[in-house]
C-alpha cells in the first residue's frame, strides 16, 4: 500500500513537472513548448506610445498611460511591468529610479498574463513627481523595457522629474484614469 502510493506520488510529480516543461532525469527524457505556445512580445514588434487622454494632473504629480502596441501578425504575450529609463536631449541615459505597484493616480491592477492579437494594446500608468527637489531630472525621452525583454523602446518624454523617480503600474487591457 505504501509502495503504490509512492508510485502515485512519483507519477504526479513527474505529471506536473512534464507540463511544466521541467525535463526529469532517465532514457529518453525530454521536454520541449508545446508546438501552440504564444511566443512574449518582443521590442522588434511593439509601439510605444503616451496616451494624451490618460493625462492626470494634482498635488505637484503628473501621469500618464503609457501604450505597447502589437505591431506583428501574430498573437503575443506581455505580463507584467516594464522597465523604464530616462534620457537626455542628447539620448544620455539619466539617473533613473522605478517603483512598481500602484501611481499616485491610479491603483495596480496586477501581474496578468495578456495575448495581444495583432494590433492589440496594453497599458500601463505612469506618474512622477515636479516638485521642487534637490535632484531634478530634466528628461527628454522615456526608455521602456517590455516585461521579459532586454531591449527598449524610446518615445520623446520632455518632463521634470523629481529625483528621477517614475511609479508605474503593471500592464492590464485597459487603464481607467478618474
Amino acid at each position: 500500500m505504501i509502495r503504490n502510493a509512492l508510485g502515485r506520488t512519483a507519477a504526479t510529480v513527474a505529471a506536473t513537472a512534464m507540463a511544466a516543461g521541467v525535463v526529469l532525469g532517465g532514457a529518453g527524457a525530454a521536454s520541449a513548448a508545446p508546438a501552440e505556445a504564444t511566443p512574449t512580445c518582443g521590442v522588434a514588434g511593439l509601439k510605444a506610445s503616451l496616451s494624451d487622454a490618460g493625462h492626470q494632473v494634482g498635488m505637484s504629480h503628473e501621469g500618464t498611460v503609457l501604450k505597447l502596441t502589437n505591431t506583428t501578425g501574430h498573437t503575443c504575450a506581455l505580463r507584467g511591468y516594464p522597465g523604464l529609463g530616462l534620457e537626455d536631449a542628447g539620448r544620455k541615459a539619466l539617473t533613473t529610479h522605478t517603483r512598481w505597484g500602484s501611481t499616485y493616480f491610479v491603483t495596480d491592477p496586477g501581474k496578468r498574463t495578456l495575448f495581444l492579437k495583432p494590433g492589440g494594446s496594453a497599458e500601463a500608468a505612469l506618474a512622477w513627481a515636479h516638485a521642487d527637489a534637490p535632484v531634478m531630472v530634466r528628461a527628454s525621452y522615456l526608455q521602456i523595457t517590455p516585461p521579459a525583454s532586454r531591449e527598449h523602446l524610446t518615445v520623446p518624454f520632455d518632463k521634470l522629474v523629481t529625483n528621477g523617480d517614475l511609479s508605474v503600474t503593471a500592464f492590464a487591457e485597459h487603464i481607467d484614469v478618474q
